[in-house]
């Protein structure tokens, strides 16, 4: 298929195909003898193991690292496995701290909100923070 048609099938774009294509996500396709790009019907599954690494929060360089794996005829599913223990580590990590900025704020909001009505001095920006 042509990459206009892969690009529907796996619903991207003819540009985004050529970019992972660059980054080596999907390997260079053959070319019919008038220079179109010419893609297996096999690039839909990669293309949505693609997406779906991206949607576990795996960078293009880990997806193209486990891709590689399976190329070479090994099973990456024990890489994968670590991937994402290190991914929700990193989550864990941002959702604690986003509770500890979200307690800031609401303690910087429920100030803000209190009845004093002084003005800024002149040596502050604003009072409330």
């Amino acid at each position: 298929m042509r990459i206009g048609e892969l690009a529907a099938a796996a619903g991207t774009t003819a540009k985004t195909l050529r970019f992972y294509e660059s980054a080596g996500l999907i390997p260079q396709p053959r070319r019919s003898p008038n220079g179109y790009r010419e893609y297996s019907d096999d690039m839909v599954s990669r293309l949505d193991f693609v997406r779906r690494g991206q949607s576990a929060g795996l960078s293009l360089a880990q997806i193209a690292e486990i891709l590689h794996l399976r190329d070479e005829g090994r099973s990456p599913c024990a890489h994968v496995e670590t991937l994402l223990t290190e991914r929700l580590k990193e989550l864990d990590r941002q959702i604690s701290d986003l509770l500890e900025l979200r307690e800031t704020v609401a303690k910087l909001h429920e100030s803000s909100r209190s009845p004093d009505s002084s003005l800024c001095r002149p040596d502050q920006v604003c009072r409330y923070i």
